[in-house]
């Protein structure tokens, strides 16, 4: 029985995640990146330190607008900054901090489910 979940083409969905990158829709991207249902961005965020809601940009501007944004905070999780859940929050932006891979997979399920989801990851 396959229960590989249907997902359009056009979705970027996360086919793997380490050795310093990502493979989403069979393409690889190198370093850290930001991964919606129709588009990859890549991100200049290495550490949770970085994080700030600017480098969240591409998020908050989507349209149509992310509902869920998980953050894959590495090879750990760690707290998001208040300041940054709480400027997410503002936008209707439900937001949670996991590791990187937790980050994928449950960014898939939500994916497969048609939410309107987004994750920003922290390559590993």
């Amino acid at each position: 029985m396959d229960i590989t979940p249907d997902i359009p083409a056009d979705r970027k969905y996360i086919d793997h995640y380490g050795d310093g990158g990502f493979r989403i829709g069979g393409d690889r991207y190198e370093g850290s990146v930001i991964v919606a249902p129709e588009q990859v961005w890549p991100w200049a965020v290495s550490t949770m330190a970085q994080l700030t809601i600017d480098s969240l940009a591409a998020v908050v501007a989507a349209e149509p607008p992310i509902e869920v944004l998980f953050i894959g905070c590495g090879g750990r999780a760690e707290r998001i900054p208040g300041a940054v859940r709480e400027a997410l929050k503002e936008r209707a932006i439900i937001t949670d901090g996991m590791e990187t891979g937790a980050a994928c997979r449950t960014y898939n399920v939500l994916l497969a489910e048609e939410r309107r989801v987004a994750a920003a990851l922290i390559a590993i």
